[in-house]
């Protein structure tokens, strides 16, 4: 471990629905540590049932009970550290108000203690919205959510979806795909490129970001034949960003955005709707796919994959997401902390 990773604090996750796989998953990315090349984490509530999921998975994953963020680097070597005694039986499969009661507490402590600096980021494992509703969560997602806790508008949260070879943004996220044409603007598209290159630069390392910005319609208008929002709304957006020296090209045809040919002439790709941006990210890097959200003053990613109630308690969940979760978190969180010891 370097002096900047000793220096720097550990992560904190959020234990997801405890009726879907996130807390197997956590479990497993414990035991993965070393091979995997994670540093220090520590997961918040749920120790009863952390233990009795690393059991019935079969996993060597001691829990050890920690008071204090602070106490997590040394405990991370003999076992996953849990802070707070808020737990809830373990149901795999059958969620229910009690586990999204823990959920909630788990992620609205995970965020206080990153806004506090008392943790490097969190990492948040996949939650049921509808399930939350029930418990009081009035958000259309974490993310929104995020913002919220952050003092920031839902636009100034801004999530891409990250793997090896692909990064994926949606300009509008959770909204009927019908609402997308009237939802979309210039204005929007120049704001959340901005927040995108920005973040490519100081928490990914991308010198000078390359920007390419995904058409709406099929073939992206053909001039107008099928839909004028290119040239109404997209193509001025790209202008303006070129206009602020960012290198932003397009409107692309998205049926051709996403070929290994296309992927490596971009950094990153601005889709229009969520489905636009998902696809590509999940057809290409299920496993391995990340949900980073840009724009926030903390490090905030989560494995791209929902609870899977259906395979939870299984042992059959693949953790590569969550570890490429909890990997990217440290990087950026690292980029960050050198970043700032620099300017000290």
């Amino acid at each position: 471990m370097t002096k900047a990773a000793q220096s720097q604090a550990p992560l904190a996750l959020s234990i997801g629905d405890p009726a879907g796989i996130g807390p197997e998953l956590i479990c497993e990315a414990w035991v993965q540590r070393k091979s995997a090349q994670m540093q220090p984490f520590f997961a918040i509530g749920g120790a009863g049932l952390l233990d009795a999921v690393a059991k019935q998975r079969g996993l060597a994953c001691p829990i050890i009970a920690i008071a204090d963020p602070s106490e997590a680097v040394e405990a991370f070597a003999h076992g996953l550290p849990v802070l707070g005694s808020e737990d809830a039986p373990y149901t795999p499969g059958q969620p229910n108000d009690a586990g999204a009661a823990l959920a909630l507490q788990s992620l609205a402590e995970a965020v206080r203690l990153a806004l506090l600096g008392r943790s490097s980021g969190l990492v948040t494992a996949p939650v049921a919205k509808a399930q939350l509703a029930n418990v009081g969560f009035e958000f259309p997602g974490q993310t929104e959510f995020l913002a919220a806790a952050c003092g920031l508008t839902a636009n100034d949260a801004v999530m891409m979806l990250a793997g090896p070879s692909l990064k994926t943004i949606p300009l509008t996220v959770h909204c009927a795909l019908a609402d997308v044409p009237g939802l979309i603007s210039a204005d929007l598209i120049c704001h959340k490129a901005r927040i995108i290159c920005d973040a490519l630069a100081h928490d990914f390392g991308v010198e000078r970001p390359r920007l390419a910005i995904a058409g709406l319609n099929p073939h992206a208008g053909e001039d107008g034949r099928f839909g004028r929002e290119e040239q109404t709304i997209i193509e001025p957006a790209i202008a303006a960003l070129r206009e602020e020296d960012i290198d932003a090209t397009g409107p692309h045809p998205a049926d051709a955005l996403f070929t290994p040919r296309a992927r490596i002439h971009y950094d990153a790709a601005l889709c229009m709707y969520h489905d636009q941006a998902l696809i590509p990210l999940k057809a290409l890097e299920f496993d391995e796919g990340v949900n980073v959200t840009l724009g926030l003053p903390i490090i905030r990613t989560s494995p791209d994959h929902g609870t899977a109630f259906d395979i939870a308690g299984q042992g059959v969940a693949d953790p590569g997401a969550m570890c490429a979760a909890i990997r990217m978190a440290n990087a950026c969180a690292s980029r960050r902390h050198q970043g700032m010891s620099a300017h000290v």
